[in-house]
Order: C-alpha cells, then structure tokens, then sequence
C-alpha cells in the first residue's frame, strides 16, 4: 500500500512538471493557443525597411499586438498585424514603422484619432508612415544629393 502511494506521488509529480514545461515552451516560444480573440489590421507601407514578423505593435509605447505577416501588393509594402481584442482602434488613427532606439528594432507604432467609428476586424489601416531609412539620409547628407 505504501509503495502504491508512492508510485502514484510521482506520478502526479512527473504529469505536473510535463504540463509546466509544455506550458513554458508554448508561451515562450510565441505560439498563441490561449488566446482570447484578438483581430486582425491591414496597413500599406511605401517602405517598412528593418520590419520583420512578430515586431511589435505599440499604442502611447504599450504593446498591443505584433505584426504577423509582411508581403508585397502592388508594389507597396502589406503588414498584416494582430490586435488584443480589448483594444479598438479609431477609423482615423495613422500606423508608422519607428526605430527603438537609434539602432534598434522596427515596430509599428500607432497613433489614435478622434472618430467614432472604429477598424472593424479584417480592415485595414488608411493613414500610414514609411520607416526613415537612415543610410538613404546620410548618403544624401555625405554625397551632397539634396
């Protein structure tokens, strides 16, 4: 009977330790199977140069969402973005690709409007902001072709 115990003691144990490490390696690893219904933005970008994938998405520098695709649509950059559910986006707010920091990553940083009406799930993003690119500016600097 104390040897049952036992065996069922760690048994218990070794199920408890599995389920934390699958838990770990899921929320680390950025895959989002608890998620609570976050929606999905469009933007188009003139240039997102420096932008990759699961960047983030930030309102005021508060993470609210990442970016989880970035392709080509006619000629112009089209970054598909995942947006925390409690967070409503005006219908008038601009989307722009900053620089954290001055060598840092790329991020979209949106700035709210005013309006009313608010980016239903699946629309898109209307007023945008190219990312600088600084090596463009600097050659334009040293070169002199203003």
């Amino acid at each position: 009977m104390k040897r049952l115990s036992m065996e069922l003691f760690v048994g218990i144990f070794l199920i408890a330790g599995f389920l934390s490490f699958l838990y770990l390696a899921v929320r680390l690893g950025g895959v989002d199977i608890f998620s609570t219904g976050d929606y999905n933005v469009k933007a188009t970008f003139a240039s997102v140069s420096g932008l990759k994938p699961d960047a983030a998405v930030e309102i005021s520098g508060v993470p609210v969402g990442k970016v989880t695709s970035i392709s080509l649509n006619k000629g112009k950059a089209l970054v598909e973005m995942q947006i925390r559910s409690a967070v409503k986006l005006p219908e008038d707010c601009i989307a722009s690709i900053r620089t954290m920091g001055i060598i840092g990553d790329k991020y979209v940083k949106i700035s709210l409007g005013g309006s009313d009406e608010y980016i239903p799930p699946g629309g898109s993003i209307t007023e945008t902001e190219p990312a600088i690119d600084l090596e463009e500016l600097l050659s334009k600097y040293v070169f002199g072709k203003i």
